[in-house]
């Protein structure tokens, strides 16, 4: 196999089983258009914002053990200082942006 043909493959390779690792969902777009401005691009709520309204790390014991439902229902509702997002967001949208946090998460 000639050097070219072998620097073509493994670029190939990295692409096919690299390139997807860094691919975001569908809830990546509407968490950095709604929910980063608080919860911080990482969602560890190390934003000034985050600081004064007391938000907590989507990384927190209590985040992580909260159900996709309990998510979805302080999304479109609002809880505390956060903003309802029903009627701004719609249904498939919040479930894609829980799907992100979960993401972040990890």
């Amino acid at each position: 196999m000639s050097e070219r043909m072998r620097t073509a493959a493994v670029a190939l390779l990295a692409i096919v089983f690299v390139a997807p690792a860094f691919a975001q969902g569908p809830g990546a777009d509407t968490y950095k258009a709604k929910c980063a401005m608080c919860h911080g691009a990482d969602g560890l709520a190390a934003t000034p914002m985050a600081k004064t309204m007391k938000v907590v790390s989507f990384k927190d014991p209590t985040m992580v053990k909260a159900t996709d439902a309990q998510f979805i229902a302080s999304t479109k509702n609002g809880k505390n200082k956060m903003p309802a997002y029903a009627g701004k967001l719609t249904d498939p949208q919040i479930t894609d942006v829980v799907a992100y946090i979960r993401t972040l998460q990890k």
